[in-house]
């Protein structure tokens, strides 16, 4: 298979603790023709100068500053318009690639001719302890999706020359999902790999303390990004609240 460019999306904001891990995890895979662009939304650690080394070593490897505090979805879209790939993928600044996974995913899209996939991922703590798997659903509609969302963003890549350049919808939180919901609707489905090709960390200040905001936001997709009628928001929304319950049963 021809190595074509992929992109590799990373917004970056007061991650010092973790860039240089997600950055070794890319220049790790088998695959090599990608570009990473990192993003920074103006932190205040020490991420730029972590980075900056990184640039210097490796010209694969490129920062863009923004000039102010943006939000992840600006700064993820600021990177889509600068990328030069065929494939877009996501990464963010404090999670990690299993260094096969361009390779069989990339491989894996071409075998199906997909324009849109994604995978299982591993779960870790800040301390990198295991925390165990998300398996994801072998295919998925436009309907499952709104539904529950089976899509990681450490996982996703979409193919350019198929869709085009898809942005991410301007808003706080679940600007990815508002993408796949993009993407779902122009292709109707797709397929995904059950095998984990990622690892997602997992913050402390992100387990339970946001389950309301990212709720108002789910919302949010329903209403004002998709706009649903309020009927068929409550019906999906009503999903949604079932398959949260149903994951943190589980656990």
């Amino acid at each position: 298979m021809e190595e074509k460019l992929v992109s590799v999306i990373t917004p970056l904001y007061n991650s010092a603790n973790f860039i240089s891990h997600t950055i070794e995890s890319v220049l790790n895979q088998t695959y090599e023709n990608w570009e990473m662009i990192i993003i920074d939304d103006n932190s205040t650690d020490d991420s730029v100068n972590i980075v900056e080394e990184y640039v210097k070593r490796d010209d694969r490897i490129r920062l863009i500053k923004l000039k102010k505090n943006s939000g992840p979805a600006i700064a993820r879209n600021k990177g889509i318009k600068e990328a030069r790939g065929r494939y877009i993928a996501f990464l963010d600044a404090d999670d990690l690639w299993l260094p096969e996974k361009l390779e069989k995913q990339l491989k894996f899209m071409n075998e199906y001719d997909l324009a849109f996939t994604y995978s299982s991922y591993k779960l870790i703590d800040e301390e990198g302890n295991n925390l165990g798997e998300f398996i994801t659903r072998e295919e998925i509609t436009y309907n499952s999706m709104l539904k529950t969302c089976s899509v990681g963003c450490l996982t996703a890549i979409y193919d350019t020359e198929k869709l085009g350049k898809v942005y991410m919808p301007n808003i706080l939180k679940r600007q990815d999902y508002g993408l796949w919901l993009k993407i779902l609707r122009q292709i109707g489905s797709t397929k995904g790999i059950l095998e984990p090709l990622a690892i997602y960390r997992i913050r402390k200040n992100s387990i339970s303390s946001n389950k309301l905001v990212a709720a108002k936001y789910q919302w949010k997709v329903y209403r004002e990004i998709e706009k649903l009628p309020l009927l068929k928001s409550a019906y999906y929304f009503m999903w949604y609240a079932y398959y949260g319950f149903k994951k943190y049963k589980s656990k």
